[in-house]
């Protein structure tokens, strides 16, 4: 098999962290423009991922996880926190390996020799992801994960948007302009087929579509792991 060039690599990280960055809109890495970059004085929240390869992971995402902190007790959590687990899924795309401490950093130094993507929703830049992939070292020792993660309880009652998607289609222009009603799509998922189920545009789940007291809802039959999703 060939070894994922680094480019590749990145962009895979920067993903995986998008998805997983607790915003109330969907979360999409596009490589960042040169003059596309957070103030100044903005705060970073960083973590080194030890394994093969390394890499410093970076997040700067204060505006969009602001009304997620706001939604939790004050004081119950924090920035780092909060990111922790975005951080954890951008380092599990890189392969086994340990990830460190995070910590709150200025933003120009983080970001510094970094390959930075911006997370946009509809175009629009609300945060960025920077990543610089290095070779392997020792690994680091953690005590504080498990503080972190008790952390984010807090985050508990944050709502996020849940969708079931029983199938899709691609038409040409020309004929989504000649839809009317009566029209039938035909999808790429056979009768019977689990619906997808996706949390802020990632899928999470499978299941089965059912009726419960008159209204659709979905039975889930499988969750879907980060690798597969």
């Amino acid at each position: 098999m060939m070894p994922t060039a680094p480019a590749d690599l990145a962009a895979q990280t920067a993903a995986a962290a998008a998805a997983v960055v607790p915003s109330s809109v969907p979360l999409e890495a596009v490589p960042a423009a040169a003059d596309d970059r957070p103030e100044p004085g903005a705060s970073a929240v960083v973590a080194s991922f030890v394994g093969s390869p390394s890499a410093e992971l970076v997040l700067v995402a204060e505006a969009v996880i602001a009304e997620a902190l706001a939604a939790a007790p004050a004081g119950a959590v924090g920035a780092v926190e909060a990111l922790r687990p975005a951080l954890e899924a951008a380092a599990a795309s890189l392969g086994a390996g340990v990830l460190d401490t995070a910590h709150a950093r200025p933003v120009a130094d983080a970001l510094d020799r970094a390959e930075v993507y911006a997370l946009q929703h509809e175009g629009r830049t609300l945060g960025w992801f920077g990543v610089r992939l290095r070779s392997g070292g020792a690994a680091p020792t953690t005590s504080s994960v498990p503080t972190q993660r008790a952390g984010l309880r807090a985050l508990y009652d944050v709502e996020m948007t849940l969708t079931a998607e029983i199938g899709r289609t691609r038409l040409p222009m020309r004929h989504v302009l000649d839809l009317a009603p009566g029209a039938v799509l035909e999808l790429d998922r056979q009768a019977g087929s689990p619906a997808d189920v996706m949390v802020n545009g990632r899928l999470v789940a499978r299941g089965e579509v059912v009726v419960v007291d008159e209204d659709y809802a979905v039975r889930i039959t499988e969750i879907v792991s980060g690798s597969d999703a």
